[in-house]
């Protein structure tokens, strides 16, 4: 069975901020951005935020964005 598409970007992600190219503090894209990076629309988008969040590897600050976590590098 495929991995669904939010997954994989979700999981993208994550490599990214376990890897180091995101680091805790750092600032991820916007919706509009990571929209168009991935070629997938705001639903998609609104499925991996939550998967980011659940493994709270992230989190958003209402207005300002959404953040990697301090605990996310270890």
């Amino acid at each position: 069975m495929a991995t669904p598409l939010y997954q994989q970007i979700a999981n993208d992600i994550a490599d990214q901020i376990r890897s180091g190219v995101l680091k805790p503090g750092d600032r991820l894209p916007t919706t509009r951005q990571l929209m168009a990076h991935y070629e997938v629309s705001e639903t998609v988008i609104r499925f991996v935020m939550i998967q980011l969040k659940a493994e709270r590897l992230v989190y958003g600050q209402q207005g300002r964005g959404v953040y990697v976590s301090e605990s996310a590098d270890s």
